[in-house]
């Protein structure tokens, strides 16, 4: 009982430890439910490519056949198969005449026969007119693009992660800034109970405070939401329950990558190659309908009464080629061929769009960090001036010099510029998350 009772403790401890970003990416890779459900979809395109490649090698069937019957015709083709028929079986006598009606009622009406065939049997395609090989790299472009999917999957998690780890960072820091806003008005509405009850303010004074503090305590309550929101999305990403994290105590650093790396790592325009390179053997194998298709095939058998009865003395063997060519097709082949080419050009089409397009986001990306650095800066010049005003407004007030509507507009100011660099750091760090993603490549250490 005192070991549960101590396992239990600890379970409770560990479960509430701070977990860092470093820890969380870790548990993404492990836990994240839609990152093993992109590597099932992996492996599953790796068998696909391992049944292509195995039509290389033919087909062996073992066929154990078992019959019985008194058709005159089965019973016949059965001792012929199991090398038993005899003159007899024509209703000729053995030298050959006809003796009587017996034997020709015996073949038009036989006694029930059992029939027992063991048949090893191989085909081996020699010639597919191309198909086969087609169709081994459709295989394996379908698992480029699925392991692509599985590292862009996991691109994301990481950038989801990172970008929670950080929005943390920034609530955390303006929920600072806000309740030191919430003291000061606290204390300021508790200046002017005083300051009313010695006559030198007003009551709407009063009232004009408290609906400030209303104000500030609504945002408040209403970024503790967003963080508790945060921490439900990080117990999903983690596929756990989480209730504290470390969060980074460093601003986002804007990643030293050049457009011409990003496009010449981007899994986006991987994922386009591998598509196009899909539509290419999809032609291949269209275009095989003009071609013929050659075959081998071997059989060894052997045939009783009885199960592998006389098997050695009743074997056969056969082998052959098959040659196959469909020479009309009513133009179906052609309408086929022509679709699969059409379809390739678009994919072409689509690849450089995809090029074009992910090089005109990262000059969009790039632009907008660079503007919100700039609003950044002088936002943070204009937070520390107006808490300067505020406080010197409301130190005014107190030796009533100004008025208790300046000193709320100087909070007002205040809080707004608060809430601005909350909106402009996040912007910022969402805008250097979605650069980072583009330029995330397979396999790259995280």
């Amino acid at each position: 009982m005192r070991l549960f009772i101590l396992i239990f403790f600890c379970s409770l401890t560990l479960s509430a430890e701070s977990i860092s970003l470093e820890q969380a990416l870790e548990l993404i890779k492990k836990q994240n439910l839609e990152i093993k459900a992109a590597g099932y979809g992996l492996q599953s395109a790796s068998y696909s490519v391992q049944m292509a490649d195995s039509q290389d090698y033919g087909q062996l069937d073992f066929i154990q056949n078992i019959s019985r019957s008194n058709d005159a015709g089965n019973v016949f083709g059965f001792k012929l198969a199991s090398r038993e028929a005899s003159f007899n079986d024509f209703g000729f006598s053995e030298l050959g005449t006809i003796s009587n009606d017996a034997p020709v009622q015996a073949l038009n009406y036989p006694n029930d026969h059992n029939y027992f065939q063991s048949k090893l049997s191989y085909a081996l395609p020699l010639y597919s007119g191309n198909k086969i090989a087609a169709y081994q790299n459709m295989a394996k472009a379908m698992r480029r693009i699925s392991l692509l999917e599985k590292e862009e999957q996991l691109n994301t998690k990481v950038y989801e992660t990172r970008k929670s780890y950080f929005d943390m960072a920034l609530l955390k820091r303006s929920l600072k800034n806000l309740h030191i806003i919430f003291e000061n008005i606290s204390r300021l509405e508790e200046t002017t109970k005083e300051m009313i009850a010695e006559g030198y303010a007003k009551n709407i004074d009063l009232l004009e405070v408290q609906s400030k503090k209303a104000n500030v305590q609504r945002i408040i309550v209403e970024l503790e939401s967003n963080q508790e929101l945060l921490y439900h999305y990080l117990s999903f990403l983690l596929n756990q329950e989480i209730s504290e994290i470390t969060t980074p105590q460093y601003d986002l650093a804007e990643p030293n990558i050049s457009a011409e790396e990003i496009l010449r790592n981007s899994i986006d325009i991987q994922k386009a190659a591998a598509a196009l390179q899909l539509r290419e053997n999809i032609l291949i194998a269209e275009e095989s309908r003009y071609l013929p298709t050659l075959g081998a095939m071997a059989e060894l058998q052997t045939s009783d009464d009885t199960f592998l009865g006389d098997a050695n003395d009743h074997k056969s063997y056969t082998v052959g080629l098959q040659l196959k060519w469909n020479l009309f097709s009513g133009g179906g082949d052609e309408a086929a061929i022509q679709k699969a080419r059409v379809e390739t050009l678009r994919m072409k089409a689509q690849s450089e769009l995809a090029r074009q397009g992910i090089a005109l986001k990262v000059k969009e990306i790039q632009t907008k960090i660079k503007t919100a650095n700039s609003e950044i800066k002088s936002l943070k010049s204009e937070l520390s001036l107006s808490r300067q005003i505020y406080e010197n407004y409301e130190g005014r007030y107190n030796e009533q010099l100004s008025s208790m509507s300046d000193v709320i507009i100087k909070q007002s100011s205040w809080l707004e510029n608060v809430l601005q660099l909350l909106k402009a750091e996040n912007s910022r760090n969402t805008q250097i998350f979605a650069l980072e993603r583009l330029a995330l490549t397979q396999g790259e250490k995280r």
